[in-house]
């Protein structure tokens, strides 16, 4: 017969070697998993519906968009990454060592990649308001399709160089049921300068300047500063200044939602904390298409014609989408 010591155990057969767990109401259980796993669906979904569109439809094949098809890859892959976090309601890890591995490696990866991905957003942005007349030639498809890859290689290199435990999964686990990432104090703060602080300053500074030209723009169109000549390239700004002013509203959700989870991490909160924070860290994947689909037109007629399954039709990928950068 379990005792109720070993009821708040993960292995209660193991005794002192086994971890602790989180005991609660199995209503409470019930209504976590259900929510939980809603948010992981609709990310998933939602996501991939993103990544078929720009995929698909030639007409959306410009380099603002493949750096968002980026992004929404890493929002995808979250939306899986949410599934293990579910599995870790309790604080029990019931998988393999080399799972909790690849959970952790992943968990790692992907935030990294999506970060450098909105990184990537801000610096097109800025150069598409700032440099409109260089842009075409500064910023090609080619150009945005290399740095995409760079991105990813990047975050995997560095965080195959973050984790101490990589080599021996498992190994350094202080219970067993535990599966938590092993770094150095010292590597945890590198890390939330990395991938936070140095980020969200980059950011900060290019969406600063974008919106000093958006403003100097405006006061021109308003006092007809504007040379005739110069109409056709103000129609464009025009256009480019939409795409920032949506983009902004991504990285704004993006900065409330990552940094609650990096400054509780840092601070080593406690596990309900940092199981709140975490959700909301990964909510940010569900709530990027989300800003698409109220923002953009396109998307959502995009949308209506992957759901009627047109695009299955023979010459699809050339159907008419009014093309603009997201």
């Amino acid at each position: 017969m379990i005792t109720p010591d070993e009821a708040e155990l993960c292995y209660p057969h193991l005794g002192n070697y086994s971890c602790r767990r989180i005991v609660r109401p199995h209503s409470v259980y019930v209504l976590l998993y259900i929510i939980l796993s809603s948010i992981s669906v609709l990310t998933v979904t939602l996501n991939l519906l993103v990544i078929i569109a720009i995929s698909h439809f030639k007409k959306l094949h410009s380099p603002t968009n493949f750096l968002l098809l980026s992004l929404a890859v890493s929002d995808f892959c979250v939306g899986f990454i949410f599934i293990f976090d579910i599995l870790l309601l309790d604080n029990c890890w019931y998988l393999s060592a080399g799972w909790c591995m690849f959970h952790v490696v992943l968990s790692i990866i992907v935030p990294t990649a999506s970060t450098g991905s909105i990184v990537l957003i801000s610096i097109d942005r800025y150069i598409a308001v700032c440099d409109p007349l260089h842009y075409p030639t500064k910023v090609t498809v080619n150009r945005a399709n290399i740095s995409v890859v760079l991105c990813w290689f990047c975050s995997a290199l560095y965080t195959l160089g973050l984790l101490e435990n990589i080599k021996h999964p498992g190994g350094f686990n202080s219970c067993i049921g535990e599966c938590m990432p092993l770094m150095h104090p010292v590597v945890i703060i590198l890390d939330i300068f990395l991938t936070l602080i140095f980020p969200a300053i980059v950011i900060i500074i290019l969406y600063v300047r974008v919106f000093v030209v958006a403003v100097s723009q405006a006061r021109a169109m308003l006092s007809h500063v504007a040379v005739v000549k110069l109409q056709g390239s103000v129609k464009v700004n025009k256009s480019e200044l939409k795409a920032a002013r949506v983009l902004g509203v991504v990285v704004v959700v993006f900065l409330l939602c990552y940094t609650p989870a990096y400054l509780v991490s840092s601070l080593y909160g406690t596990l309900s904390t940092f199981y709140f924070v975490k959700c909301l860290y990964y909510f940010n994947s569900l709530l990027n298409p989300m800003i698409y689909v109220f923002f953009y037109p396109w998307f959502r007629k995009c949308v209506k014609y992957i759901l009627s399954l047109q695009i299955l039709k023979s010459g699809s990928s050339q159907h008419t989408v009014k093309r603009e950068s997201c």
